[in-house]
């Protein structure tokens, strides 16, 4: 995400909700990622938080008062909103979303929202009966017709001691839902990818199951690096350990038969599919409808074959279609993903080595290779997988501005 975020001008603006506090972490991200944050402050949020928080975090003065004595005439107002790559309002309040609606420009946060043309993201915070109210619907939609985007809120227990929709949404979250709009690289624009993430779990009783170590940090390091390049991005996801990006629309299954039932059905309509998710390659021939005891002797299970998604894909594929696959292999690395590029009719194979203690499933680094239909091997170090999510992405950049 550094590279996304990286020198990206963000004014986060909070307003006076008690979620506030919350602003400090997300400005303490965005920062982090190389993001420089002007934080703008309203009066009533300056009461729930200091101003000296976000600039000992963000190094840059905090904004409070429309008319306070400028440093810097880059903190101009009008010079700021102009700078701006995005403007993100979290916690937004009921008050803020109305004045932003009607246009009501009365302290620096919204003046220079109708001075920006830089895209807004707002995350709502605040009471659950204020949130439902129909005047706060109509203003966030009246925003949303606007070009406004929303992120939020959560349901949970609030501080109000009430619980429902109203809750900040976490940092995190907020975080990737920043990924697509501040991003200037978009070579993947329109480019619709059907994509699979994390593990499966094939039954043996209702308790048990079959499985393996997948984590799903592969599939949500390729989803967020599609999302900020302008992709469309699907995500057929199984069981696994990390959430998913803001922005892809997730399709949770559990065994290898429901991924592969949802793959022949979104798939025919990608320009890419990538095979990211460590599928089963058996399934109990008979699973138990009851939980199995003890018995004190061996217990024995049928396996079957699963379907090869992959494989299912490959057999269909359309003209100028785009399929990548994942070989995770502990021997032979480059000679197995190559037979396996070729027997699944790919475009582009990645195989992983899994065997070692800082790279394979759970792992935040990765030792891999990419391997082309056109016989172009290109090793990579051992990398980040957000490293390797944009390397292979750059493969099928390249691929799709020549299909």
């Amino acid at each position: 995400m550094k590279r996304i975020f990286s020198n990206r001008e963000i004014v986060l603006g909070v307003t006076g909700s008690i979620a506030a506090y919350k602003a400090c972490e997300l400005a303490s991200r965005l920062t982090e990622y190389g993001a420089k944050v002007t934080p703008v402050l309203t009066k009533s949020a300056c009461e729930l938080v200091g101003p000296a928080t976000f600039e000992a975090v963000c190094g840059r003065r905090a904004i409070t008062h429309m008319f306070e004595p400028l440093q810097n005439p880059e903190v101009e107002h009008i010079a700021v909103a102009l700078k701006a790559h995005l403007y993100l309002i979290a916690p937004a309040t009921a008050n803020f979303i109305a004045k932003a609606a009607h246009g009501i420009a009365d302290d620096w946060l919204t003046t220079t929202l109708l001075a920006t043309r830089a895209p807004i993201l707002v995350a709502p915070a605040m009471n659950t009966n204020m949130f439902e109210h129909p005047a706060t619907q109509e203003n966030i939609q009246t925003l949303r017709r606007r070009g406004v985007h929303f992120i939020g809120p959560d349901a949970g227990r609030l501080a109000c001691k009430t619980v429902g929709p109203g809750r900040l949404i976490d940092p995190a979250r907020i975080v990737e839902a920043c990924v697509p709009l501040v991003s200037d690289r978009r070579d993947l624009d329109g480019v619709r990818i059907v994509m699979t993430s994390g593990g499966t779990h094939e039954p043996i009783d209702p308790v048990r199951y079959i499985g393996n170590r997948s984590s799903g940090k592969m599939g949500r390091a390729l989803a967020i690096e599609a999302l900020a390049r302008g992709a469309s991005v699907t995500v057929i996801t199984g069981p696994c350990d990390v959430p998913l990006p803001e922005g892809a629309l997730v399709i949770p299954v559990e065994s290898a038969a429901q991924m592969a039932e949802a793959v022949v059905n979104l798939a025919q309509d990608a320009d890419v599919f990538i095979g990211a998710a460590a599928v089963a390659d058996y399934r109990v021939e008979n699973p138990s409808d009851s939980k199995r005891k003890k018995t004190g002797r061996k217990f024995e299970l049928s396996l079957v074959e699963n379907p090869d998604v992959l494989g299912l894909v490959g057999a269909v594929k359309r003209a100028k279609q785009i399929l990548v696959g994942f070989a995770a292999e502990t021997d032979d690395l480059l000679a197995n993903a190559a037979a396996k590029l070729k027997k699944k009719q790919l475009d582009l194979i990645v195989a992983n080595e899994v065997n070692t203690d800082v790279s394979g499933f759970g792992k935040d680094t990765s030792k891999a290779a990419l391997i082309g239909s056109d016989g172009v091997v290109q090793e990579l170090p051992l990398l980040t997988k957000e490293e390797v999510a944009e390397r292979i992405l750059d493969r099928v950049a390249a691929l799709a501005a020549k299909a």
